[in-house]
């Protein structure tokens, strides 16, 4: 198995490319290439090995999705010319996510615990247990973050303060936030799942705003299994899930949660295969399909001609 963990490419048009945490995008004036590479990040850190076959699963899920929610919003995606490829229209992106919790789990429950009981100007409920069912869907946005920071909690109060969004904006970035929020729970319960949380980036075209970036992926959202969640609720026991906090997991287990001075734990080949094979059971459970593996051992040379080839 081969993992595309750096691209470099010169797409016609190209004016300049951003590197992300797990993407790269090329930017050719009018439109974006956005290649989902092989990275994987946990706590804001890039570690240090590929993991196989993930770009192609986050690409084909983000398209499947943005194309069932077309009719709540737009959004950038024009086409895939490649598994792991989507080029879209060119947004000038707010500088916030927009991240929506149906359930108290992961770094909300954590705060929670600790006794915070206000998270982005959101009061929590006294007397929640962990992975408990919020009454209504909460949304609690954060800063972007550059590679190497943190993401910030920050509340609709400070971003309207600071000018990220007019009233009148955020009030639409909400207002989508939930509806798609709503929409990716209905096809979660199709599949047997429960969509606890996720989160979305928005940006502006012509001066509409529209979705950006991935959606309902496991890289940006927690999904838990709807068959014996009200048990293992109950019973106070961990919730079967689909997420990449399998992976925070395993990091923090080996004592890794990318503070100062930490070390990333040693991944090895049969860590980074463990981690491809529970991608793939997120993609097959998330999308009710069999996955494909697009195999081959220029994964960079078959991006190239693909794209070159939409392009024209």
């Amino acid at each position: 198995m081969t993992a595309l963990t750096k691209t470099d490419f010169n797409f016609k048009g190209q004016k300049s490319v951003y590197h992300g945490k797990v993407r790269d995008v090329y930017n050719l004036g009018d439109k974006l290439v956005m290649v989902a590479t092989d990275r994987i990040s946990a706590f804001d850190v890039v570690l240090p090995e590929g993991i196989p076959f993930k770009g192609q699963m986050l690409n084909q899920i983000a398209a499947k999705f943005l194309d069932a929610t077309t009719d709540i919003c737009p959004n950038w995606k024009l086409a895939t010319p490649d598994p792991m490829v989507t080029v879209g229209v060119m947004c000038e992106g707010f500088a916030i996510e927009m991240i929506v919790r149906g359930y108290l789990c992961g770094s909300a429950w954590r705060a929670y615990k600790s006794g915070v009981r206000e998270i982005c100007g959101v009061r929590l409920p006294e007397g929640m247990k962990e992975n408990q069912k919020f009454p209504t869907p909460i949304i609690t946005p954060t800063t972007k973050a550059e590679i190497g920071e943190h993401d910030a909690d920050i509340s609709k109060e400070e971003i309207l303060a600071k000018g990220l969004a007019t009233p009148e904006e955020y009030e639409l970035l909400e207002k989508y936030t939930l509806a798609l929020f709503q929409r990716g729970t209905e096809i979660a319960a199709e599949r047997g799942l429960i969509l606890v949380d996720t989160k979305y980036e928005f940006g502006k075209h012509n001066g509409q705003i529209y979705l950006m970036d991935e959606i309902h992926t496991p890289d940006s959202s927690r999904y838990f299994y709807a068959e014996g969640y009200e048990a293992r609720f109950e019973a106070g026991e961990p919730q079967k899930q689909l997420s990449k906090e399998f992976v925070r997991e395993w990091l923090m287990d080996n004592g890794f949660q990318g503070k100062e001075g930490q070390q990333v734990p040693e991944m090895t080949p049969a860590i980074v295969q463990s981690i491809s094979d529970r991608y793939i059971e997120l993609y097959e459970h998330i999308t009710g399909e069999t996955f494909v593996k697009e195999e081959g051992a220029d994964l960079a040379a078959r991006i190239e001609k693909n794209v070159a080839a939409y392009l024209g």
